[in-house]
């Protein structure tokens, strides 16, 4: 009879285990498929890493989800969310008002510098009187993109990019003057020997809440409140329990957390 009960609670605990398992809620977590270290890029096996990748994985583990980073195209990434393809959004999205017509945001989880970037001789400032006549870079479907054709289209020439790297390429052969993007993103490039040899900080651009927004969160579906407060605690959890610190200093050597 102990035995049978024995075999009998065994059964149980492992039904209940199994219940537990299945109910694990899966989440496709966007990134944009179009490499950008170094928050994400594939590696030499084609298995996504970097900075974001690390964060996405991490929130996904304090938030009790079992995620599947799913790469997207940029320009595509937003439709993939409301037509429920991912499920949220990790991809160095900026919150934005515009945006928030579309889908929600979690609190941000960092906030870094928007600049401009030119060749190493240039003389100018990253304003529209000291980009009159230039030539400026952008990726497409970007806050960077909305910033430089609200605040400089009328100075410059804008030419418009799939992705970030092209924009780069042209501009270290001097088809355009300049570009912008996150100063991180475009710290990678300066870095580069392409990089250092052609290029350099013009300056940080003026600020625009309204276009690159309090910094950048994970993209949700309009009323997806659960996953939202999901998010939320993971982003705080990890940053007092020392993931986020950890995570972070492997690839910056500062608070990308930012103010």
């Amino acid at each position: 009879m102990s035995g049978l009960l024995k075999t009998a609670g065994l059964a149980l605990s492992l039904a209940i285990c199994g219940v537990g398992l299945a109910s694990a809620e899966t989440v496709k977590l966007g990134i944009a498929a179009e490499p950008y270290p170094p928050f994400a890029s594939p590696d030499a096996s084609g298995q996504w890493t970097g900075w974001e990748v690390e964060i996405g994985k991490a929130l996904c583990v304090k938030a009790g989800l079992d995620c599947v980073v799913t790469p997207v195209s940029w320009d595509g990434i937003i439709p993939a969310l409301t037509s429920s393809k991912i499920d949220i959004i990790v991809a160095s999205m900026s919150i934005t008002a515009e945006r928030e017509k579309t889908i929600d945001f979690s609190d941000k989880y960092y906030n870094t510098p928007t600049v401009v970037v030119g060749a190493k001789d240039a003389d100018y400032t990253a304003t529209p009187e000291g980009l009159a006549g230039k030539i400026i870079g952008v990726q497409i479907a970007t806050v960077h993109e909305a910033y430089v054709r609200k605040h400089f289209a009328d100075a410059a020439e804008i030419k418009v990019y799939q992705t970030q790297d092209e924009a780069n390429q042209d501009l270290t052969a001097g088809r355009i003057d300049a570009t912008q993007a996150d100063s991180l993103a475009l710290n990678e490039f300066l870095k580069s020997p392409d990089g250092t040899a052609c290029c350099k900080v013009v300056g940080e651009v003026a600020p625009d809440l309204d276009i690159l927004g309090p910094g950048v969160g994970v993209g949700l579906r309009k009323g997806d409140s659960a996953l939202k407060d999901k998010m939320n605690a993971a982003i705080k959890g990890i940053r007092e329990d020392g993931t986020y610190a950890a995570i972070s200093k492997k690839y910056f050597d500062f608070d990308i957390f930012g103010g």
